[in-house]
C-alpha cells in the first residue's frame, strides 16, 4: 500500500487547512490515523478513523478543532483543521493500521508540512 499525504502549507494562526491521504496499490486497512512531529520532538497521535463503521479518535490537543473523515470509494482520509495555533506546526503524516488485531500503524505516508504562523 503506498500513502500519499498532501494539502500543508503556511497559514496565520486561527485559520484552516485540509489535509488529504489517499491510499493506493494493494490495500487492506482497520483504521487510518494522522500523526505529526514538531521540530526536535516525538511524533505523536493526532485522530483516527475506522473504515467500516467512521469512529473517530481524538487527541486532546485538537478536539473541537480539527475533524477527520474518509471516503471509503476513493480510499482517502481528510484532515480538517481548524482555529489553527503556531504549536500546531508540524509534519504531518498519515498511516494505516491494517488489522483490529493489532494497534500498530505498518504502513505511512511521506509527511506534509504544516506552518501556522502568529
Amino acid at each position: 500500500v503506498q500513502l500519499q499525504a498532501s494539502g500543508g502549507g503556511l497559514v496565520q494562526a486561527g485559520g484552516s487547512l485540509r489535509l488529504s491521504c489517499a491510499a493506493s496499490g494493494r490495500f487492506s486497512s482497520h483504521a487510518m490515523g494522522w500523526f505529526r512531529q514538531a521540530p526536535g520532538k516525538e511524533r505523536d497521535f493526532v485522530a483516527s478513523i475506522r473504515w467500516s463503521s467512521g469512529s473517530t479518535t481524538y487527541a486532546d490537543s485538537v478536539k473541537g478543532r480539527f475533524t477527520i473523515s474518509r471516503d471509503n470509494a476513493k480510499n482517502t482520509v481528510y484532515l480538517q483543521m481548524n482555529s489553527l495555533k503556531p504549536e500546531d506546526t508540524a509534519v504531518y503524516y498519515c498511516a494505516s493500521r491494517p488489522s483490529i488485531l493489532t494497534v500498530e500503524y505498518t504502513s505511512w505516508g511521506q509527511g506534509t508540512l504544516v506552518t501556522v504562523s502568529s
